[in-house]
């Protein structure tokens, strides 16, 4: 198997994430983020659908984070990010801090709107 370095060019990656925060590219965010190529901001979480629906045009798909445990993302949220044309995974913030890293080292047009672990999708 070949191992190959991955480069991040021009986006910063989830270094790690705690009770309340996020690492990114080595810079502390706390509460919910919103992270794309470009750009990294507070989020103001699962009620903050126009926040992931301006997206829509710069990324094919939004990763949401649930927090530690995945959760269903509320019907409204889902049905407005389907209805701007993008597609919507949801998993636990730890795995979809993972799988943006993953992505993003492969130019793929993502962003990520991730929970702290210690809250909950309904919080």
């Amino acid at each position: 198997m070949e191992i190959k370095e991955v480069t991040f060019d021009g986006v910063r990656p989830f270094d790690g994430y705690g009770p309340g925060f996020f690492r990114i590219a080595g810079e502390v965010h706390e509460g919910p983020v919103l992270a794309r190529a470009g750009m990294i901001r507070g989020w103001g979480g699962m009620s903050d659908i126009a926040a992931l629906t301006d997206l829509a045009g710069e990324v094919d798909f939004i990763l949401l984070g649930t927090g530690a445990e995945i959760a269903h993302a509320p019907a409204d949220l889902r049905a407005a990010v389907e209805e701007a044309g993008l597609g919507l995974e949801t998993m636990a913030s730890p795995a979809a801090c993972r799988t943006y890293n993953v992505l993003i080292g492969e130019d793929r047009r993502v962003a990520a709107a991730v929970l702290p672990v210690g809250q909950t999708a309904g919080a």
